[in-house]
Order: C-alpha cells, then structure tokens, then sequence
C-alpha cells in the first residue's frame, strides 16, 4: 500500500491478513479500473470528480456546490497542497476532457485519526466555480443513514485489483450498504474497527480500490458515503468501509462555509 501502514491497520493485517486503506492512487500507474466495474458516461454520475497531484489522477471526489468538493481527509495530506492539486470535473476520462480547476483551500475534520480512519472526510474549495449542466452537477448529501441491505453504488478510476492499474475511464459497480452494526459483527472480519461514522458496503467480486478514495456512495440518489478504507479490494468477508455522512454531514455545512 502507498499510504504509511499504521498501527491500526498493522495489526488488523497481523490478526486477518494484508489490510489496507483503500488509498491513493500510485501516480505512475496506467490502465485498470475499478473491481468487477462497468464504463459509466459521466451523464450518469456528473458529481464525480478527479482529484489530481501534480497532473495526475490519486483520488476521487463529490461535487456538493459549485465551489466544493467532499472527498476522503487521507486524501489531502502531504505530499498534496493546494499549489498542486486540482479536480477535473464534467468528464469520464481521468486525463482529458471536461474541466480542470485549481483547489484554492482544503480543510480535513479536525477529529480526523489516522491510525483508526474515524472522521476520514475533508473538502476542498475551487479557485472558480463550476458551471452546473448535464455533465457537471451537485450531489445531496444524505441525512439518514441507509438501511442494512440498501442498493449502492460506487464509482471512480481506481485499480481492478490490489496492486493493479487504475482506469482511464469512469467505472461504477452496484453493491449493498452493510449496516455499521452488521460491518462490525462476527459476520464480518472488522470488528470494533467499525466505528459510528463508517459505514460498509459489499458485493461478491465487486469493490472500490487504490485510486477510488474520496469517492461517491450513492444509495436513493443521494450521497451516503466516501470511499475510505479496507483490507485490500474485493475480499470475501471484507466490505469496502466508507465515511458515513450521515454522520459528518453536520461537519461538512460547517466546513464549506469556512474553508
């Protein structure tokens, strides 16, 4: 994994096997594409955003306004500032079309613990604001946490496997919401890693991976979590684990007046 392993993730991997963030995305990787993914027209998901250091594509991202983006905390430390870092919006391809737009401030959740992923949500605020149309729009985030067993989806360019490439077009896959009380119980290989502003997704053969972090789950139109955290991509017995926003959705009012 490109991320620093921490202690909580070592000794998750020591008890249950290699564990990793979903993480960022290698910048010199090529091709792939989301786990068990299917190529989505950027009509279909026009909140998705490309978070780009340097040029290259490592994360992904929500448009919540015209001026901001929701995406992972992991996703915006060092080495990313906002002198290299912008979001390509309004297209399906990671390196061409649509728009780029220069980040102008990025704010994380002060609460934010790496070692446990626990408030793993930031934003960022563009230099420009963005200008809505069918391939650029806003997402609502959720107020309610989505029941046990709800339809999802997730999306981005991210890699097809662990330690694969990433893609370079938009891929999504439909998977299930596992309730944080399920996510945590013996069912699954977590435990109490779950915590309140996680939640979980799972589908056979289907996941997000590294390069899809700071990414969308939607469940009933709406944006119910951001891709964070899990033990490698698609395993058995291991959902995907998001930032709830349910839960954060108070922070991120809060956070995009102020950043």
């Amino acid at each position: 994994m490109f991320l620093q392993i921490t202690a909580f993730l070592a000794l998750l991997a020591l008890t249950n096997g290699a564990v990793t963030p979903i993480g960022l995305e290698p910048q010199t990787s090529l091709g792939g594409r989301i786990v068990g993914g299917t190529a989505s027209s950027i009509e279909d998901r026009p909140w998705q955003v490309s978070l780009q250091r340097s040029g290259a594509h490592f994360c992904g991202g929500s448009i919540i306004s015209n001026n901001i983006i929701v995406t992972a905390a992991h996703c915006l430390f060092d080495p990313t500032t906002t002198s290299n870092l912008r979001i390509r919006a309004g297209s399906n391809k990671r390196t061409y079309g649509g728009v780029l737009v220069q980040v102008a401030a990025i704010k994380t959740h002060e609460r934010y613990n790496y070692n446990t992923k626990v408030n793993d949500i930031g934003v960022v605020r563009l230099q420009s604001k963005l200008t809505f149309g069918s391939t650029i729009k806003a997402i609502t985030m959720a107020t309610a946490t989505p029941a046990h067993g709800s339809a999802a989806s997730i999306s981005g360019w991210g890699q097809t496997s662990t330690g694969g490439s990433s893609s370079a077009t938009l891929l999504f896959v439909d998977t299930k919401i596992v309730g944080r009380t399920q996510c945590a119980s013996s069912t699954y290989g977590y435990g109490s890693f779950i915590q309140a502003t996680m939640i979980c997704a799972a589908a056979s053969n289907k996941d997000a991976c590294q390069g899809d972090s700071g990414g969308p789950l939607v469940s009933g139109g709406r944006l119910v979590g951001i891709v964070s955290w899990g033990r490698d991509c698609a395993v058995a017995n291991y959902p995907g684990v998001y930032a709830n926003i349910a839960e954060l959705r108070d922070w991120v009012l809060q956070a995009q007046r102020t950043v």
